[in-house]
C-alpha cells in the first residue's frame, strides 16, 4: 500500500487524503541528502547572528533559493531592539594577581575562518553594567537553589553569582539571581552536564571543550517574545515603543557566559561550605558556595540601537481553498555558525520547497495556501516570528489552518509536540515514512521507546506508554511551552502548531550557541549522511501535503481531552501534595526539628514555612473536562461514521467550524500578569522558562501559593474547554444531521 495510504487509513479514508497517488513518493524523490548537506555547508561559512553581513546574505540566499523553485516569494523587515556587544571583561581581582576570563573560544582547524567576526560570549537583553563583588556559586541558579542557599545562611545579596548551565532555561538564572538582590551573574557550562564527563570533547568528539561556551538570550520570554520594546504590536506611529527601562523582560544587572576552563580559576577562589552532593559538578576541585575573599569584577556594554530582521515568505495559492492556509517554518539565523541550530532545520524547509515546488510544475496544485518562511531573528527572542505573527493576527487567526514548525534536527527519535487534537495526525506521518538505520515505521520505533516509560512526566509517561502498546491507539503528543518560533501562532494567537524534529540519540548539547556549532561537527557527530535531515523534510513534506490537501478537519480531540483529563488530576493531587506538606512541616518548625538537626558547626536557618493549602473547588474543572471527554468521543464516532460520505458543500462547512476551534482555548485576557500569553492550556512556565506548564493559570497559582489565583482561573479554564467542547458539539450536530 502506498505511504500516503497509510496517512489516510489512519485518520479516515478521506480526512487527509492526497488528490493524486504515489505523491509522497514524488515529494522523496526530489530530496537529496546529498544537496542538504551542500547547502548546509554554504549556510554556515560565516557567522550569521542578527545583524551580520551573513546573516543578510541567507536571507537574500534563501530568496532566491524559494523563487527559483517556482514560489511567490518576498522578504519582509522589521527594525527590531537587538543589542550586540561593545566591550565586556571578567576579572578574578586577589591580593597577589588578576586572572582575566578568555570570552573568546579558541578556534579550530575544523572550524571555518571566517571574514566576519562572531560574537564573543555575551547574552542578548541582560543589563550593562561595570559590578565589583565577591562572587557566591548557586549551582544551577533556580528557585530551589536559592531556598537551599538561604538554608545554609548565605544571601547573594551585593554580590555577583556563578550558576551552571542547566535545569531550567538560561535566562532565569540572571532573573532569579537579580530578585534576590546579586548586582551580577555568571553562567557556565560544567564538564559533568555536557563535557568530558559525557564523551570526548570537540574536535576528537562531540563534546563541549574546555574553551566553548553557550551564547543565547536572557531576555525574559516567559512574559512575552518578540521585540521587547513592542509586546503584542509592531512599531508605528499609533503604537510608539516601549524605552528600554519600562520594557518588563530586559533584565537590570549584567550578565557573561564563561568557559569552563575560565569557570575552573573562579570557582577555586570561593571560601565558605562545602556544596551538597547534588551541586558538585565535574571540575577537578572543591565546590564550594562562597562568598569568595577575591572580589569578580564584571563588566559589560552594549550597543542598543534597532537592528533590522529580514523574514523570508514564500507562498502557492490555493486551487480551491485559498484563503485557508498552511504554514511551515524554520529560523535561519544563528549565534555563529549554527549547523545543527538552526540550519539542519533549515535546510529541510529548503527541501520540502524545492520538492513541493517541483509537484507544482509537474502538475499538482494544493487545494490550500501554502506558505513556506524562513525565519530572522529567533535566536535573541523569537523577533522575526513574533513580529510577523503580530503584525498579520487578524488574517492568521481567520485562516490558518497548522502552524509546522522545526528548529535542530539530529540523529534520533521523532521528537513531536504541540497541538494535541493533532496528535494523530503526527501518529500517522510517522508511520508513514521509515527509519534510515532501523528500517522500520518512525511511528514503529517511536512507539518502542514510549513503552519504555522514560522521558516524560511519570503519570504522563503511563499514558503515552499504554497508547504506544496498543497500535489502534493514538500516542498523545507532548505539549509545548515556548523556545521557538511555534510561540507567537500558539500561545499568543490560538493557532494550533506542532513543533517537529529527529533527536536523542547524537550528542550536540556540549556545542550548542558556541562556534563549534559547524559543519564539521554535524556531519561527523549529529547526522553523517544528512539522512534524518532528509527524513525531516519527508516527514514535514508529508504533513504539509496532508494539511494542504484534506477534505476534512485534522483535529482527532480525543487524544486532547485525554490529556486535559490527565492534567486536572495533576494538579488536584499537586494541591493536596502542598496541603500535606504544608502540615507536616508546620510540626517539625513547632517542634524545633531542623535547628535539632542542623550541623553546629555550620550556619543554617529552618526552611522558608510553606503557606496553608485552604480548600479548593476543583468541581468546574472536573466537569469541564468530562464534558470535554463525551464531546470528544461522540465527534470522532460521528466523523468515522459520516466523513466519507458528506457532501462537499457539508464538508466545506464542516471544515469552517473546526478551523477556528483552537482558538477557544486562548481568550483575549490571557494569563495572569502575563497577558501576552493567552493560551490556557500550554504555556512556558514561569520559573521553568522553555518549559511547559499545562493548565498554567492554576498549575503555577498552586506552585506559588496564590491561592487567589488558583480559584479565579479554574472557572477561566473551565468555561475555556468548555467553549472548545461546545464548538465540538456544533461539528457533531453537523455530522449527524440526515
Amino acid at each position: 500500500m502506498r505511504k500516503i495510504l497509510a496517512i489516510t487509513a489512519f485518520l479516515l479514508s478521506t480526512t487527509a487524503a492526497i488528490a493524486e497517488p504515489g505523491l509522497p513518493e514524488k515529494l522523496d524523490a526530489s530530496i537529496s541528502p546529498t544537496e542538504m548537506g551542500q547547502w548546509m555547508k554554504f549556510l554556515t561559512n560565516e557567522p550569521s547572528q542578527v545583524s551580520s553581513p551573513f546573516n543578510k546574505t541567507i536571507a537574500d540566499w534563501t530568496l532566491a533559493k524559494f523563487k527559483s523553485f517556482g514560489w511567490d516569494a518576498h522578504i519582509e523587515k522589521y527594525d527590531v531592539l537587538y543589542p550586540t556587544p561593545i566591550s565586556e571583561s571578567v576579572e578574578l581581582i586577589s591580593a597577589k594577581k588578576v586572572f582575566k576570563a578568555t570570552l573568546n573560544e579558541p578556534w579550530t582547524k575544523e572550524t571555518p575562518k571566517p571574514k566576519d567576526k562572531w560574537l564573543p560570549a555575551y547574552v542578548a537583553y541582560q543589563g550593562d553594567g561595570d559590578v565589583t563583588a565577591p562572587l557566591v556559586y548557586v549551582n544551577y541558579g533556580m528557585k530551589d537553589d536559592y531556598e537551599a542557599l538561604a538554608r545554609m545562611g548565605i544571601s547573594v545579596k551585593g554580590k555577583i553569582v556563578i550558576a551552571r548551565y542547566g535545569q531550567g532555561w538560561r535566562g532565569l538564572k540572571p532573573r532569579l539571581a537579580q530578585e534576590h538582590g546579586a548586582i551580577g551573574c555568571l553562567i557556565y557550562s560544567d564538564p559533568r552536564d555536557d563535557g568530558y564527563s559525557v564523551d570526548s570533547v570537540y574536535p576528537k568528539g562531540p563534546a563541549r571543550p574546555a574553551g566553548g561556551f553557550q551564547r543565547g538570550s536572557v531576555q525574559d520570554i516567559t512574559i512575552s517574545s518578540g521585540d521587547p520594546l513592542t509586546p503584542g504590536f509592531v512599531a508605528g506611529p499609533s503604537k510608539p515603543r516601549l524605552t528600554r527601562e519600562t520594557a518588563p523582560n530586559i533584565l537590570k544587572i549584567p550578565t557573561l557566559p564563561i568557559s569552563y576552563g575560565d569557570a575552573k580559576v573562579l570557582l577555586a577562589s570561593l571560601n565558605g561550605q562545602v556544596v551538597p552532593p547534588n551541586w558538585r559538578g565535574g571540575l577537578p576541585i572543591t565546590y564550594r558556595v562562597g562568598p569568595s575573599t577575591a572580589t569578580v569584577h564584571l563588566a559589560v556594554k552594549s550597543d542598543w540601537s534597532l537592528k533590522t530582521v529580514y523574514d523570508v515568505i514564500a507562498k502557492i495559492d490555493g486551487s480551491t481553498y485559498p484563503d485557508q492556509w498552511v504554514i511551515r517554518g524554520n529560523h535561519h539565523d544563528g549565534w555563529v555558525f549554527g549547523a545543527t541550530d538552526p540550519q539542519a532545520g533549515h535546510i529541510a524547509v529548503l527541501a520540502e520547497a524545492k520538492a513541493i515546488g517541483e509537484l507544482v510544475k509537474s502538475g499538482w496544485k494544493p487545494k490550500r495556501t501554502i506558505i513556506y518562511t524562513s525565519w530572522d531573528g529567533e535566536e535573541p527572542g523569537l523577533l522575526g516570528s513574533t513580529e510577523w505573527a503580530e503584525d498579520h493576527a487578524d488574517e492568521l487567526k481567520a485562516k490558518t489552518v497548522l502552524y509546522i514548525n522545526s528548529d535542530t534536527n539530529a540523529r534520533g527519535f521523532l521528537e513531536a509536540a504541540g497541538s494535541q487534537d493533532f496528535s494523530a495526525f503526527v501518529g500517522a506521518a510517522a508511520a508513514s515514512v521509515t527509519d534510515p538505520e532501523t528500517k522500520v515505521s518512525v511511528d514503529a520505533r517511536l512507539r518502542a521507546k514510549l513503552r519504555l516509560g522514560e522521558g516524560r512526566d511519570k503519570e504522563e509517561a503511563k499514558l503515552a506508554a499504554k497508547a504506544a502498546a496498543d497500535p489502534k491507539a493514538v500516542v498523545p503528543i507532548e505539549a509545548l511551552g515556548t523556545g521557538s518560533d511555534y510561540t507567537g501562532f500558539l500561545q499568543h494567537l490560538g493557532i494550533p502548531a506542532l513543533d517537529l524534529g529527529y533527536g536523542g540519540e547524537a550528542i550536540w548539547g556540549g556545542i550548542y550557541h558556541s562556534i563549534y556549532d559547524s559543519y564539521d561537527h554535524h556531519a561527523r557527530f549529529v547526522d553523517p549522511g544528512f539522512v534524518y535531515d532528509a527524513l525531516l523534510a519527508k516527514t514535514a513534506g508529508r504533513m504539509v501535503l496532508a494539511a494542504a490537501d484534506s477534505d476534512l478537519p485534522l483535529q482527532r480531540p480525543k487524544a486532547f481531552a485525554d490529556s486535559v483529563a490527565l492534567y486536572v488530576k495533576q494538579v488536584k493531587h499537586l494541591a493536596n501534595e502542598k496541603r500535606e506538606a504544608a502540615e507536616h512541616q508546620a510540626g517539625l518548625l513547632k517542634d524545633g526539628v531542623f535547628a535539632l538537626t542542623a550541623d553546629p558547626t555550620k550556619p543554617s536557618a529552618p526552611p522558608r514555612a510553606l503557606a496553608p493549602v485552604p480548600e479548593i473547588d476543583f468541581a468546574p474543572l472536573d466537569a469541564a473536562s468530562d464534558k470535554l471527554t463525551v464531546s470528544a468521543k461522540a465527534y470522532e464516532a460521528a466523523l468515522d461514521k459520516a466523513g466519507a460520505s458528506l457532501s462537499q458543500a457539508k464538508r466545506e462547512k464542516l471544515f469552517g467550524v473546526m478551523l477556528t476551534i483552537d482558538q477557544t482555548l486562548a481568550p483575549e485576557d490571557g494569563l495572569p500578569g502575563r497577558p501576552w500569553y493567552k493560551h490556557l492550556i500550554y504555556a512556558p512556565g514561569r520559573q521553568t522558562g522553555y518549559g511547559v506548564k499545562t493548565l498554567p493559570a492554576v498549575r503555577e497559582g498552586i506552585e506559588e501559593e496564590n491561592w487567589a489565583e488558583t480559584k479565579t482561573y479554574i472557572p477561566v479554564t473551565a468555561r475555556a474547554l468548555l467553549a472548545y467542547a461546545t464548538r465540538l458539539d456544533a461539528a457533531t450536530a453537523l455530522l449527524s444531521e440526515p
